[in-house]
């Protein structure tokens, strides 16, 4: 047995020994959480793959946490998008800069930021993850890694429905269906910020966190109908998936706004009742992130992580995403801010 140790110990060092000798190192890995094959949260393994190296426009951020969004497990499934396999998925970080390419100016090493990554290259699930500068900002100096990475995708989607497509103004009146969930939560704050009135919907469980949000009428749809006790809003947002949005048609004024993060509204019926219908999907942008992160400094808003999983465990934080119950965010602590 010793002679066997000695052999591999002296091969290994003559491998090292050669590498070096021809200007080559070994090839830099981390963790991650990778799918290799499509299908369930099963198929995400914990596993080594290799450390990215960031383009010139582009910087390598040391990951301490990731959100984890529906999208997700639309990606890992194959049903969103067919990558090459195997990948690393997410879109949601916060983090420190690790390395910034020769053009990459904005962000120097040592930075925390927070990034909104494009969900076509995904790359979150992991200790280290490449972004590039229109996909990040400076994270929020009162918020954890924890709850910073909970807001870039949901965050900026809420921003991009209400203030690019909705385009709310202050007093009027807002309906947004799933307000306790990671859009929702987000939009019910940006809303208020804006000076609506705010009316949201959610489960029994969660009137709570409506209220600690400062909705001016919390909805339980579990026990009454939003229409029986909603009327003559001026925009809905929708959240959700179940029948939500055929039932708002009839809540909204005309001249009103719908805008759906879900399901494609019926044109005929928007048309038919003078109100303007849109579907929605959002995309990074690095100024968005920028006004958030005012809000969150200014204490206007904040983000509601309700589980923390290690990224050992990404599959059992997508088995709790897919029940599409979530309160808030649900985030993989990836880093420790003490190293």
């Amino acid at each position: 047995m010793k002679k066997e140790f000695f052999l591999v110990a002296a091969l290994l060092s003559l491998n090292c020994a050669l590498n070096s000798a021809f200007g080559q190192t070994p090839a830099a890995t981390m963790k991650a959480a990778v799918v290799n094959e499509y299908g369930g949260p099963e198929v995400l393994k914990y596993q080594d793959a290799p450390r990215p190296e960031p383009k010139e426009d582009e910087i390598l951020v040391r990951v301490m946490a990731a959100a984890v969004n529906p999208v997700d497990s639309y990606v890992r499934q194959g049903k969103f998008l067919k990558g090459t396999l195997p990948m690393i998925i997410g879109s949601d970080i916060a983090g420190v800069v690790e390395k910034a390419g020769a053009n990459a100016k904005q962000f120097k090493p040592g930075d925390a930021v927070y990034c909104y990554l494009a969900v076509t290259r995904g790359g979150a699930y992991a200790e280290f993850a490449i972004a590039k500068e229109s996909e990040t900002a400076l994270k929020p100096k009162n918020m954890s890694f924890e709850e910073a990475a909970a807001v870039p995708l949901a965050g900026t989607t809420a921003w991009q429905a209400l203030i690019d497509s909705a385009k709310i103004k202050n007093g009027q009146t807002i309906l947004i269906h799933g307000g306790s969930g990671g859009v929702g939560s987000f939009a019910i704050q940006i809303a208020k910020a804006r000076g609506l009135k705010t009316i949201a919907t959610a489960s029994t469980e969660h009137q709570d966190v409506l209220k600690q949000l400062g909705v001016d009428q919390a909805v339980d749809y579990k026990t009454t109908k939003f229409e029986d006790v909603v009327k003559d809003v001026d925009v809905v947002l929708n959240c959700v998936r179940a029948d939500a949005l055929a039932r708002s048609y009839g809540v909204v004024k005309k001249g009103g706004v719908i805008v759906s993060i879900t399901d494609e509204p019926d044109q005929s019926e928007c048309a038919k009742r003078g109100v303007s219908c849109s579907r929605m999907g959002a995309h990074p942008e690095a100024k968005v992130l920028e006004e958030l992160t005012k809000l969150i400094d200014a204490g206007k808003m904040k983000s509601i992580v309700s589980q923390t999983f290690p990224l050992a465990e990404a599959s059992k934080a997508h088995e709790q995403i897919e029940t599409r119950h979530t309160l808030g965010k649900i985030v993989l602590k990836i880093g420790d801010e003490k190293k």
